[in-house]
């Protein structure tokens, strides 16, 4: 049975956790393997609408075994707000497993995070001021603290007491700010302990075991391929590897394992943050797609920037993951459009890039080089195969898998877990 990665082509919010979902009753495990709170996924059931942040879109799914890798980082009070308003709903969190290599995002993090990004004023990268972040400097700097701290207290004292050392001199001598004590922070993240003892788990071991006795398992990224921090439009990225090479480091499976890489993109983009953003509009065709297509974060309720479709980063991200699929999500939004602009090349000064120009300043002057596609009137919403769909829909989506370099094997076109047109079966 196969190991299936799921991640977002563009800058995030292309409905990833829907393609998981879908997914549900034929899969074993679904994996976070990267990011934190700062990002979510949308799920509808039955007229049901599920926020998760940290928590897997697997959850959702009976018999599925819920699983944040130790690629991940944890805000722990988080955790539990989000298991808190799933169970009180009637969705239980009982077969939820964390790893014990997991790193946490202390409160310190969040209060860093928060005072660093207001400091940098008009150079601010547009992080959700969560913590996330931080919380990966001190990973990398080697004074994070993991999951399995919280159950020796000498230790977690030892760490904490290292990592606000450096951090109150900065707190204090530079944002003018008061110290944060080690006390504090010990006695927050100890009151979490015994709660969360009975999901932590070696889970590469896990995993690795689940795919020895044919399980299926789902590897869900947080954000996408355009905020990773090595291959996204640094430095506004995330802080971890939200591309398929990402899944073998958090989560702990080896590259041999994976079988497919589906990729999820809008029909149209949309980003969150400060970065650049080529196809990015500024008129009331951009105020459309927002309101039509809801384009408000589901962790911070933030406006999206809206956008057309960029075949230039489809063709990337379909380069950079080794996609095998793409599902195009949101179809029904472009509706009623006379005209679809879809993003085929950039100019840059006259210059002609086909590909992902290498260099950061001229991306930051790209310009859309434009198609215009014949658009459809026709309700989509209860399209379940591809010859339901209008043609002008129909010669839409052939072109987006012409220029995407990828077939694309589902289309969404509405909210909920059964709109999906299915072209090709995602686990082989």
């Amino acid at each position: 049975m196969p190991a299936v990665v799921v991640l977002g082509t563009q800058w995030g919010d292309e409905g990833k956790g829907k393609a998981t979902d879908q997914l549900g009753s034929r899969i074993d495990y679904v994996v976070k393997f990267n990011g934190g709170n700062n990002a979510g996924h949308t799920v509808v059931i039955d007229g049901e609408k599920y926020a998760l942040h940290l928590l897997p879109s697997g959850i959702l799914s009976p018999g599925v075994v819920p699983v944040i890798g130790n690629g991940v980082v944890i805000d722990i009070e988080v955790l539990f707000e989000e298991i808190d308003a799933l169970e009180a709903r009637g969705v239980s969190a009982e077969r939820l497993l964390v790893s014990s290599a997991a790193h946490v995002i202390a409160p310190y993090h969040r209060t860093v995070d928060k005072i660093t990004e207001r400091f940098l004023g008009k150079r601010k990268i547009g992080t959700t001021g969560r913590g996330i972040g931080p919380a990966y400097a001190d990973k990398i700097n080697r004074v994070g603290i993991r999951i399995q701290d919280l159950f020796d207290e000498n230790i977690l004292r030892q760490k904490v007491e290292g990592a606000l050392d450096q951090k109150n001199h900065l707190l204090v001598k530079v944002y003018n700010r008061r110290a944060i004590t080690v006390e504090e922070t010990v006695e927050d993240l100890l009151s979490y302990a015994e709660r969360l003892r009975p999901y932590v788990a070696n889970t590469p071991l896990v995993l690795n075991q689940a795919l020895d006795a044919g399980k299926t398992l789902v590897f869900e990224a947080g954000q996408a391929t355009m905020l990773d921090v090595d291959h996204g439009t640094y430095p506004f990225v995330t802080s971890s590897s939200a591309t398929a090479g990402g899944v073998c480091t958090g989560s702990g499976i080896g590259p041999t394992r994976i079988d497919r890489v589906v990729g999820v993109a809008k029909a149209y983009t949309t980003r969150v943050g400060e970065g650049p953003y080529p196809t990015e509009l500024f008129d009331e065709d951009g105020e459309w797609l927002r309101q039509t297509g809801g384009e408000f974060g589901t962790t911070t309720g933030r406006p999206r920037r809206t956008g057309w479709y960029d075949a230039v980063v489809a063709r990337y991200s379909s380069r950079i993951n080794g996609l095998t699929d793409l599902v195009v999500t949101k179809l029904d939004v472009l509706t009623g459009r006379d005209k679809i602009p879809v993003a085929v090349a950039y100019d840059v000064d006259g210059r002609r890039f086909d590909e992902m120009p290498d260099d950061q300043s001229d991306y930051h002057h790209a310009k859309p080089v434009y198609e215009y596609l014949d658009g459809w009137t026709e309700d989509i919403s209860g399209a379940r195969e591809l010859a339901d769909l209008p043609v002008n829909a129909q010669r839409y989506l052939a072109h987006l898998e012409e220029i995407s370099g990828c077939r694309i094997s589902a289309v969404g076109v509405g909210p909920g877990r059964e709109a999906t047109v299915t072209i090709h079966d995602l686990l082989g």
